[in-house]
């Protein structure tokens, strides 16, 4: 594999993690929300997510590489740490949006450092660029939430 796709391929399967990372915490998010639009929402954005996942999943192979296939270690950690605090401290719709509020601070963060990448190739940062508006506007949908609330 060229050295130009070797970093694609990384840069790809970094995203795909986080991708995973988030179809998880939405999943966890519609499970702890009471509000039936909430649940509704969080259940909307990880199929997507899932579906965004696929999309990079794709795009690896094009490139010759193989795809990760599951969430980061540290979003594996996160995970469970937001499912003990919620089991010690309860649950409430305010503290599951703040949890989805923090990865969407991850996710956006790190789309956006990757459709900034000069080394990646053109159409690829295109598609990431993509993606990153799409999770940009779900983190500010999120955040507005959050201050809604607040």
């Amino acid at each position: 594999m060229h050295a130009d796709n070797e970093q694609a391929v990384k840069t790809l399967n970094d995203l795909i993690e986080t991708t995973l990372d988030s179809v998880h915490g939405y999943r966890h998010a519609a499970d702890g929300a009471s509000d039936p639009e909430l649940k509704a929402m969080f259940r909307d954005r990880a199929d997507k997510r899932e579906q965004l996942s696929r999309e990079l999943q794709s795009e690896v192979r094009n490139l010759g590489g193989e795809p990760e296939d599951d969430q980061s270690l540290l979003g594996r950690v996160h995970n469970k740490f937001a499912e003990l605090r919620g089991e010690i401290m309860g649950r409430d719709d305010s503290g599951v949006i703040d949890e989805v509020e923090r990865g969407e601070d991850v996710i956006k963060a790190r789309f956006e450092k990757a459709a900034e990448d000069a080394v990646l190739p053109d159409a690829l940062r295109q598609r990431i660029a993509a993606a990153y508006a799409a999770i940009k506007t779900d983190h500010d949908v999120v955040s507005s939430l959050k201050h809604r609330q607040g």
